[in-house]
């Protein structure tokens, strides 16, 4: 699976703000909060599935693995997405490692792993 996704039981304001709590308690700040159900809507187009992306970064593991491989920044931020489906809460995101796989580093893949685990934790913490 590229992704790492969950069920919550809250619903989406709850979610978000139970989410952005847990990345700030684990060093992650959101950048960059995006409503893609607005943002469809505000141009005219038929979608009403609520999706909201935040783009989360911790600078210090962003400088980390860009010393490593410039490349790397191809996939920062980060992107968590909580949405609703079917009446249901759903935080996820894509796999670090799947996308650092490409690169095949095995420095790269370490840290990848490491901060896959501790974005993991923090979606977790929204149960």
């Amino acid at each position: 699976m590229f992704h790492y996704t969950i069920d919550v039981a809250a619903g989406m304001d709850e979610a978000i703000r139970r989410l952005e709590e847990s990345l700030k308690q684990e060093g992650f700040g959101v950048l960059w909060r995006f409503s893609v159900t607005e943002k469809l809507q505000e141009k005219g187009l038929d979608f009403s599935t609520p999706m909201v992306i935040l783009e989360v970064c911790n600078p210090q593991e962003a400088a980390r693995v860009l010393n490593e491989n410039l490349l790397v920044g191809y996939f920062l931020p980060c992107k968590i997405v909580v949405y609703e489906e079917n009446g249901i809460t759903k935080i996820g995101m894509p796999k670090p490692t799947m996308l650092v796989g490409m690169i095949n580093e095995p420095a790269l893949k370490e840290i990848a792993a490491d901060i896959e685990k501790r974005l993991a934790a923090c979606i977790d913490q929204c149960r």
